[in-house]
């Protein structure tokens, strides 16, 4: 049965809004019906224009407080509500961190009906906002422009923007030249790319059609340095003025501060990723952050956590609920760049990596070394193949699995793989609760999860990380 689309000048709601729900969005009811209730918060009662109506859930939008719950401050960011970067700024976030752990509680008790010992309150983060050493910065053929903006009258490039995508809408980019999220000096770079292009008025990639000069820009900074890695990612230049743009480009190296690292690179396909050939560079080509004692060096298209300050509280509780001891195996599954396996081989007898991303596993080999650990193995492979269980079926026996895989989880078949090795503890790391309970769910007949910790990685989001601890039954 299609979708039933209800004019919106026929519906509109009152309602009051009772919880929200796992993708940061506020649920309510009325007669019966779930309704999901944009820019509302628990505890308000608010009037509502109705967008959709479907078989057992309406979504709609809210268009007027009536009661302002006490949860509600004020965004900092012009853009919030258009911009895809932050979805809860207008909750205060002593509440966004009972939530995250709420989804937690929920994805166990309610999704999977998985039963946890205990689940912790959440971590959270040391700073709300400049948190993120990482910002993906996408350029656009066609801005988005709100409501207040189309009817001001004022004259708008619509045919240009540099931003953030648009909830929900790959190919409209919310124009802006600054972001809340990141620290002051990315800020003034994003603002210099600006005035750059105004200067030379190169084309946007359009991502329908596939033509267009400017892509996306990457900006990476540390927290432990204070240096910069900046890729701006393009098509190959064809025009004077691209050549010019690029240059402008290379030319803001000398703004950023000591050890920091330019980039342009290119990108000619039809992946909407962001990644490139590099074509030029000035640095090293690399940033360099130390956690939990570890120094590790990041490549530019690498993967790393985000927030370099909640790190050391992720990987901690991660390795507190290994308990690893001096004569342990460790398996390190999805190990990335190696944040988890090479403060764990600093205490374990031997440590067992294994991750698909071959950039990644360059960092974690190369971060092995410089550190002086000479007891961790780091092997390419993609674990939701049997190459995969194969491989593994050749490592030596772990006495502790540390997993940490993307949002989608484990394959089944790792999952099946991890239940025959029966190591006795799993220390299980995720971005996504519901993931996370599925595969706890799928193990349950082996393991029973003693604690769950929730870790706000990313505030101003919905999003949170969490860490298990499984303990096989005997």
């Amino acid at each position: 049965m299609p979708t039933r689309r209800t004019p919106r000048e026929d519906r509109v709601v009152e309602i009051d809004v009772e919880s929200i729900g796992f993708e940061g969005v506020s649920v309510g009811r009325l007669d019966g019906i779930v309704h999901f209730v944009k820019g509302a918060l628990p505890g308000e009662r608010v009037r509502a224009r109705v967008l959709r109506s479907k078989k057992n859930l309406v979504e709609a939008e809210a268009i007027e407080i009536l009661t302002t719950a006490p949860t509600r401050v004020s965004p900092p960011c012009p853009h919030f509500g258009a911009c895809g970067g932050c979805k809860w700024q207008h909750l205060a976030y002593d509440e966004q961190i009972r939530w995250k752990r709420q989804h937690v509680v929920d994805a166990f008790e309610r999704l999977a009906k998985v039963p946890v010992g205990s689940v912790a309150p959440t971590m959270a983060a040391p700073n709300p906002y400049g948190y993120r050493n990482k910002m993906e910065f996408s350029f656009g053929a066609s801005r988005w422009l709100t409501n207040e903006e189309i009817a001001s009258g004022a004259s708008f490039d619509i045919g240009f923007a540099l931003g953030l995508h648009v909830p929900g809408r790959f190919d409209k980019v919310r124009h802006l030249d600054h972001c809340f999220l990141q620290a002051d000096v990315p800020n003034a770079l994003l603002s210099a790319v600006h005035g750059l292009r105004e200067r030379l008025p190169v084309s946007a990639h359009h991502q329908r059609s596939h033509e267009g000069f400017l892509r996306h820009l990457l900006i990476r900074s540390s927290v432990t340095t204070g240096a910069v890695m900046a890729a701006l990612i393009t098509t190959s230049p064809s025009t004077p003025d691209e050549e010019l743009f690029v240059e402008g480009w290379m030319a803001l190296a000398s703004t950023l501060p000591a050890g920091s690292t330019m980039l342009h690179a290119v990108n000619d396909t039809r992946s909407p990723v962001a990644v490139g050939t590099i074509r030029q560079q000035t640095g090293p080509g690399y940033l360099t952050e130390v956690s939990l004692g570890v120094e590790y060096r990041i490549s530019p298209f690498s993967f790393f956590q985000t927030n370099t300050e909640q790190l050391p509280h992720l990987v901690g509780k991660a390795l507190d609920y290994a308990r690893i001891a001096a004569t342990d195996t460790v398996w390190d599954l999805y190990c990335g760049t190696g944040t988890l396996s090479l403060p764990a081989a600093r205490v374990a007898a031997r440590v067992f990596g294994a991750e698909l991303v071959e950039s990644s596993i360059s960092d974690a080999r190369s971060n092995a070394e410089r550190n002086g650990i000479t007891n961790a193995d780091f092997h390419v492979i993609d674990l939701h193949t049997p190459a995969a269980i194969e491989l593994l079926k050749g490592a030596p026996a772990p006495d502790v699995i540390m997993i940490d895989p993307p949002r989608a989880g484990m394959h089944p078949t790792l999952v099946e793989h991890v239940i025959t090795v029966g190591a006795p503890r799993i220390s299980y790391v995720s971005c996504n609760p519901a993931t996370l309970a599925r595969d706890c769910a799928l193990m349950a007949e082996r393991y029973e999860v003693e604690e769950v910790t929730p870790v706000d990685m990313f505030p101003q989001t919905y999003h949170v990380e969490a860490v298990a601890r499984l303990r096989r039954r005997d």
